[in-house]
């Protein structure tokens, strides 16, 4: 059957990562590390508070939310963040689709530096913002030269910074960020869904003397919620308020509201896990190595390695060895890579002992 299918979206494929529950699954990114048992019981708890007012509409500013929210990210960058400068979505993903709802559109030009998360074209497209992609440097970064020279070409509407990128795992100074802001009228968005497994400062110290810059962030990796899909950012007062134009009413469930503030409630032990991530990352670093492979440098949870001559085979022998990792290599920069992330100790193992036994292959 032929559907009327906008003509740019036609031949387009959908974004997905294939989900093998048969396999180890090193593929998407996520924290290995389930909630304990006592949190488990708090959101049970919560989640059935919030139940018992179903037949009402949850509160669609989410205030209680977005002020936890801002006490964390106060808490952790050092800078006060208050709660009109904080929204929330479902992920980070809805987060940035009203971003390019509100500042992009028809006429004008979303700019981003691949190799970085596929979603952002995606993101542009079905907000019918035009894509226009620079290219980073050989190894994966990015200089304050290019980038600035990037946007002083194509004057886009909104700039994509990732910092730890996706799926190199490299990260941005503040100063390149600071650069590109100055050097545009549009908005930048600094993406930092993976902001607390690196070292560097996050760009919220910059929103005083940048108006136009947004930092996005999500609750799916360091804090083990995936599965809760909450996402969030943090900016002026006014890009809140334009947010507010595009937004879904209603488009935060009360169940969701209840269960991430509880989240944020053990705050403590969520990120208690991202040194132990760290340290499963580090390992298959060293065990890339050790096997004569090379990965990248990485700030993140994941790690890209190879490259190999036919990176699809050696996906599927690692499959066939009981590990799912990612296959980012049909991507623009990206030809002859993998990219997996850490998992359990046990999970991690398996992959060393499956990626040595491909290469002996």
């Amino acid at each position: 059957m032929s559907l009327p299918v906008r003509d740019d979206l036609v031949g387009k494929q959908p974004y997905g990562a294939p989900q093998l529950p048969e396999a180890i699954q090193l593929n998407v990114n996520e924290n290995p590390f389930p909630p304990s048992a006592s949190l488990v019981a708090d959101l049970a708890a919560a989640v059935a508070g919030a139940a018992g007012t179903m037949n009402r509409y949850p509160d669609r500013e989410a205030v209680a939310l977005r002020t936890d929210l801002a006490a964390y990210l106060t808490r952790v960058t050092g800078v006060a963040v208050s709660v009109d400068q904080v929204w929330a979505a479902n992920g980070s993903n809805e987060v940035l689709q009203q971003v390019c709802q509100a500042f992009g559109g028809p006429g004008r030009t979303a700019l981003g530096f691949e190799p970085s998360y596929s979603m952002h074209p995606l993101l542009a497209a079905g907000t019918n913002t035009a894509w226009v992609a620079s290219q980073r440097a050989a190894d994966f970064t990015l200089s304050v030269a290019s980038a600035v020279a990037a946007v002083e070409q194509h004057s886009p509407a909104i700039t994509f910074l990732t910092t730890p990128n996706n799926p190199t795992g490299t990260s941005l100074s503040l100063e390149v960020v600071k650069a590109v802001h100055d050097a545009t009228p549009g908005m930048v968005v600094c993406d930092e869904a993976y902001a607390e497994f690196g070292s560097t400062v996050s760009a919220v110290t910059l929103l005083g003397e940048c108006p136009r810059l947004i930092v996005s962030r999500t609750m799916s990796k360091a804090f083990a919620g995936a599965g809760l899909r909450l996402g969030y950012l943090a900016a002026s007062p006014e890009v809140v308020d334009a947010l507010r134009l595009v937004r879904l009413p209603y488009h935060l469930s009360a169940l969701t509201q209840a269960a991430a503030r509880v989240a944020l409630a053990h705050t403590d032990e969520l990120l208690g896990t991202v040194e132990a991530v760290k340290a499963q990352r580090d390992r298959m670093v060293a065990g890339v190595a050790a096997v004569g492979l090379t990965s990248v440098p990485t700030e993140s949870n994941f790690l890209l390695f190879g490259p190999f001559d036919e990176p699809s085979v050696v996906w599927q022998q690692l499959l066939d060895e009981g590990v799912l990792v990612r296959d980012v290599s049909t991507g623009p920069g990206l030809a002859g890579w993998l990219r997996v992330n850490a998992g359990t100790e046990p999970e991690t193992t398996a992959f060393l002992d499956a990626l040595a036994a491909v290469v002996r292959s």
